[in-house]
This record gives C-alpha cells, sequence and structure tokens, in this order.
C-alpha cells in the first residue's frame, strides 16, 4: 500500500527540499518506487533534480491541477519525470502561484491534489510532498491529501516557536480535513552537533514533544556537501555517497521503512 507523506514547515531554510530529494532516493535505493511532488512554486525540487528552467516546462504540478479543477482528462503518467537516480517525480514552476488564486474560488478546494493523488497511488510505494514556506491553499492540499508529515526543523530558536505554530495547525487539519493525518516525525537538519546551544534545542523538543511525536534518531548533519548537490541536480548519495550527509538519509530511510 502506498503512503503519502507530505514534508512541511512554514518556516524557510530548514532543508525542506533537500529532505524530500534525498529522504525519496534514498527510498528508492532501498527497492522502493516513489513519486516526489513539487508543490513549491519556485521550483527548488524540480531544479535540484536536474531541471535547468522550470519556468519552462509546459506540463506541471499546476496544469494537472488545473485539469483537475475543469475535470478534464489527463494521463497518469502525464508531467511525470524519471530521475537518472530512479525516484520519479512532478514538477512545479510559479504557474502554481496563480493557482492559489484560483483555488479559492473552487468547490473542495482543500481535495484536488488528493484527488490526483488517489488517482495514481496504485503505481508507487511512497508519495513524498514537498510544501512551501506558507499554509496557503496549495499546502493545505498537501496536508489533506498526505497519510502523515515529516516537520525538518533546525535546532534554533524560532524554529521552535514555529514548531508549536504548525503543530497547531496539523491539528486543525486532521479535525476539519483529514482526520487520517499523523505526524510521521521531526527530523532535524542542518544540524550542527558539537554546540551546547544545538544540544539544547534538541532536548527541548524530545522533552516537550517526544511523548506524543516521534523525534527521529537520524540528524542530518550541516554540511557544504549537501548544499553543492542543488547545483548537480543529484543526490547527496551520488554526490557524496561516502559522506555523513549520506549516511544520515540513509538512516532516516530506514527509520521510514520501520513502519511498514
Amino acid at each position: 500500500m502506498c503512503k503519502v507523506i507530505a514534508i512541511v514547515n512554514q518556516k524557510g531554510g530548514v532543508a525542506k527540499t533537500t529532505t524530500t530529494v534525498n529522504l525519496g532516493i534514498g527510498l528508492v535505493r532501498e527497492g522502493k518506487k516513489v513519486l516526489l511532488i513539487d508543490a513549491d512554486s519556485q521550483g527548488s525540487l524540480s531544479s535540484s533534480l536536474g531541471v535547468a528552467e522550470p519556468d519552462e516546462l509546459d506540463v506541471t504540478l499546476s496544469t494537472i491541477m488545473c485539469k483537475m479543477i475543469n475535470d478534464e482528462d489527463y494521463g497518469k503518467r502525464e508531467g511525470i519525470i524519471v530521475h537518472e537516480e530512479g525516484v520519479s517525480f512532478l514538477p512545479c514552476n510559479i504557474e502554481l502561484s496563480g493557482l492559489e488564486v484560483t483555488l479559492v474560488n473552487t468547490m473542495r478546494r482543500e481535495y484536488i491534489l488528493k484527488e490526483y493523488i488517489t488517482s495514481v497511488r496504485n503505481l508507487y510505494d511512497y508519495i513524498l510532498i514537498d510544501c512551501n514556506s506558507s499554509l496557503g491553499m496549495v499546502t493545505m492540499n498537501a496536508l489533506t491529501a498526505a497519510d502523515s508529515v515529516i516537520i525538518p526543523i533546525e535546532a534554533a530558536y524560532l524554529s521552535i516557536k514555529g514548531l508549536q505554530q504548525l503543530i497547531t495547525t496539523l491539528g486543525r487539519t486532521k479535525k476539519y480535513l483529514n482526520p487520517n493525518l499523523g505526524i510521521e516525525g521531526i527530523v532535524f537538519t542542518k544540524m550542527v552537533g558539537r554546540t551546547n546551544y544545538a544540544k539544547e534545542i534538541k532536548s527541548m523538543v524530545e522533552e516537550i514533544y517526544g511523548k506524543n511525536v516521534r523525534v527521529f534518531g537520524a540528524v542530518i548533519p550541516h554540511s557544504v556537501r549537501a548544499a553543492e548537490t542543488s547545483a548537480e541536480g543529484v543526490s547527496i548519495f551520488k554526490h557524496d555517497p561516502r559522506g555523513k550527509v549520506a549516511a544520515a538519509y540513509k538512516k532516516l530511510a530506514k527509520e521510514v521503512l520501520a513502519d511498514e
């Protein structure tokens, strides 16, 4: 059975896209069929997977969602690109910004993406949605479509403050839109583990949330090599296969798989 996971945090710069790409390819490396959905109008995931000019693509997530809204036919594999490392992805570009406005006046506006995912989920073992850094209509679509969420956070005060707001939003989404929505876990990213400050923040999160929400054992360390992968259009597994970041994402993939 396919599992749909949204990678979400309304705070920017916490490695949502990096986590989506490397977790997705990490799952592929474990023998799973994976679809990544770029749900950020900046097209960061698409760029990270080698699409040089996302704004020039003919078919993107926006195209598919518009067809859903207008009850037009679409192919199950329409717009999907297969990356050299075996992961499939549905790209995105700036057109998604305009879709936010369209969705406001659409019937069942929070369920458009869910309807699409329902039509393709039998083709995959995992579908990961890279959400943008806001809680707008497209992100609400992602949360309504997801079985669970992974929350990447940095070990920093503002990240902790935003975490409480996000968990409140997830609770409301579960109550009003998606009663099956769960929290897969919190994953620390860009971690500078040697500092006392980072350790204190991590301990605080574990103390406050750890009883009800899993804090993944995998911790993604801060690394220049990880930042370089976006320019290369490949995962950390190909760019720096023996590095500490690759080892951390491999561990994260295995933790996600342990829930099967």
